[in-house]
Formats: C-alpha cells, structure tokens, sequence
C-alpha cells in the first residue's frame, strides 16, 4: 500500500510514525502546509502532486474541518483511490455521498477513527448489526468533556480551571467550542446512530447541549445526591421511531460510566442477541486514534471497506420523557412539572426530550442534566 497523508498534525505524524517498522506499506507523500522534510515521503503543498500519482492507491485524510477535506476525498475516490479518514465532521455530513461513491467505483472506505478515538467502535457497530438489531446506542463520545467533568468532580475543581488545565495537557483546544458545547460528539452521535440503524437522521432533529455552563455547585448538587455528570449521545430505536440527542447526563456513582477517569470514552451497544456491549479506550490522543487509522490501513490491504448502509432520511422522535435537573430560570417547573428542589436548582418530573430541549433553547444561561434511567 502506498499512501498518500493528507495532513501532518496529530493523526497524521502519528500514522507516518506507525508504518515505519511495517513492509506492507509507506507514506509515499504528504500534504502539509509547513515546510518539512522526511526521509522517505515527498512532502508538498499541492494536492494535485497526490492526486495524479499513480502509484498512490490509497489517501488518508487526517487534516479535519469539511472543506477542503470534502473535495479532496471526493476527487481522489474520482480518481480510483481507496479512503482512510479520521474526519467525523466529514463523515456525518457526507456519508450518504461517499459511501455510495465508493459502491459504484469499487473502493474501499474506512471512517473508524472518525468516532471513538483509538476505540474500534465502529467497526464493531457495523459488524454487530449484521447479526442482530441494535436497539440503543450510548455513551462518553468526547474526551475533552470527560477530563474537564472527571477533574471537576474528582479534584473539586471549578469548569474554568478545568478547561484551562485540560488545555494546557493539550486535551482541549485554544478555541474549545466544538468539545465544551457538544458539537463534536453530536457528529459522532448521529455517524453512531446511522451505522446502528440503518438510517440517514435528519441532522437538525438532533438536539444538543454541551457543559460550558456546569458550574461547582453542580456537582455538589450532584454528589449530595449520589449521582456522576457525564455528557452523552445517545441513539435509541423506539415504536414511534429514531431518538437522538447528545446533553450533560447524571449516573449513579455505581454505574460503569460515573467511573471512566481523565480523557477516556465509554461506549455502548444494545443488541437484540447481545445484549449491552461496552468498549472503553483512550478517546483521542496522536497514538490511540494513529492506531485506528492504521486498522483501517489494514483491513483495506485484506480488501475490507466500510459499507454500512445508507438509510433513507429519516426524522428524529425525541418523545422519550426523563427528568431533568435544572439550574437557573428553573421557577416555573416547580410549579408546573412537580419538581423538586436541589439547593439552586431543581429535578423536574418526566419532560419529553425534545420539550426540554427546546425550553433550553429559550434560556441559553441555564444548565441542563437528564437524570440517566
């Protein structure tokens, strides 16, 4: 396998590092913006240098955002080349026009880094559904959000200098909006919940709601009361249709997701035959997910893509009711939703998903947390 590295970040140097002890393939050349130089790659600044070599059959794109990452993929599978990518804004935005792609050129895709990290989630999602239904997908998508709630709830910390620690631990980006808001395990929830089902979920029926407002009295609240903030996708195939939805979420401190530690992930399946499935891992980092790209490598040398199916589109049924625990303009539950008040704050009576959210929606300062079933 020849391969052609789009990108030369964290992913990207890790994979080049990963194949220099292997025979059975090489970074031939690499696209980076910086000037560098490596022994054994050509290293350009010009896609077209990837593009029109024919030796490369294969481009691993690690370079991230959707633009020009979208058009660089699509134009190399044009080009008859197979696809690695670690890309979950990518994948979830453009499955549904790859994955065709590569049926009709006879290619081979592979996304299992795009979701979990150094984690073969999705490579056993899609293998699992090929011998039972999945009814449920769950779980910690995002490592960045559990260091900053594990440090907070571990250490006493408060969000600010939790986030400011994970940065300096290189955990969190500059900007951390995309991790602190849910917007990463959003992607990640809805590439989950249409390699479980079968389906193409209307992306804008997918709520979210992120940790940037989880303040210290929280998770007081939370430990008086014996319970564990974690945020969570979640995907579940329900009688009246496709729930989807991604919120800051409260565990027993028994349970097995109150115990993942630092930046680690936690994800799970519910199958017909199976039963609860659980794969736990490092959830991002330059080796763990470098790693998973290289299966990926792997099992395209044994001619092994990822086809899981596209679905039709598909809207989102967030009726599932929970409670929920809320601070800040939360008055009005207790009188209306037979809530009961925690310090500040206050636990509402069952309130459909798609309610609470929306209530969010219209008091943005406020913080959400379902109370885990």
């Amino acid at each position: 396998m020849r391969i052609g590295l789009l990108g030369f970040g964290v992913v990207g140097k890790g994979l080049y590092d990963l194949t220099q002890s292997r025979e059975d393939m090489q970074v031939a050349k690499v696209l980076c913006l910086e000037d560098i130089t490596l022994p054994d790659a050509q290293v350009t600044h010009d896609f077209n240098d990837i593009l029109r070599d024919e030796t490369i059959d294969t481009v691993v794109e690690a370079m991230g955002g959707l633009h020009p990452a979208y058009e660089f993929v699509r134009a190399a599978m044009e080009a008859g080349k197979n696809i690695v990518t670690s890309n979950k804004a990518l994948v979830n935005a453009y499955y549904d026009d790859l994955i065709p792609l590569a049926q009709e050129k006879g290619l081979l895709f592979r996304c299992t880094a795009a979701v979990g990290g150094g984690i073969c989630w999705l490579s056993e999602l899609e293998r699992a559904r090929r011998a039972q239904e999945i009814t449920g997908v769950w779980g910690i998508m995002n490592g960045t959000c559990n260091y900053i709630l594990d440090n907070m709830t571990r250490n006493g910390l408060g969000y600010g200098e939790a986030l400011k620690q994970a940065q300096a631990l290189g955990y969190a980006e500059a900007d951390p909006t995309a991790d602190v808001e849910g917007f990463d395990t959003w992607n990640k929830c809805i590439i989950s919940a249409n390699v479980a089902f079968g389906v193409s979920l209307e992306k804008d029926g997918v709520p979210v709601s992120g940790i940037s407002r989880i303040a210290a009295e929280d998770v007081e609240n939370f430990k008086a009361h014996g319970y564990v903030c974690k945020l969570i996708a979640t995907g579940k195939k329900l009688e009246k249709g496709i729930s989807a939805y991604v919120q800051p979420t409260l565990f027993p401190q028994g349970a097995l997701e109150a115990a993942v530690p630092m930046n680690y992930n936690l994800i799970s399946l519910e199958g017909s035959a199976s039963g609860r499935q659980s794969l736990y891992g490092q959830g991002a980092g330059r080796y763990p997910t470098a790693y998973n790209v290289l299966q990926d490598c792997v099992d395209e040398l044994a001619g092994r893509g990822f086809y899981g199916p596209c679905g039709e589109k598909t809207a989102v049924c967030n009726e599932e009711k929970l409670c929920y625990y809320i601070r800040g303009n939360a008055d009005a539950w207790l009188e209306s939703n037979k809530a009961e008040a925690w310090g500040n704050a206050v636990v509402t009576g069952p309130v459909a998903v798609a309610e609470a959210h929306a209530w969010l929606q219209n008091h943005p300062e406020a913080f959400l947390a379902a109370i885990a079933k």
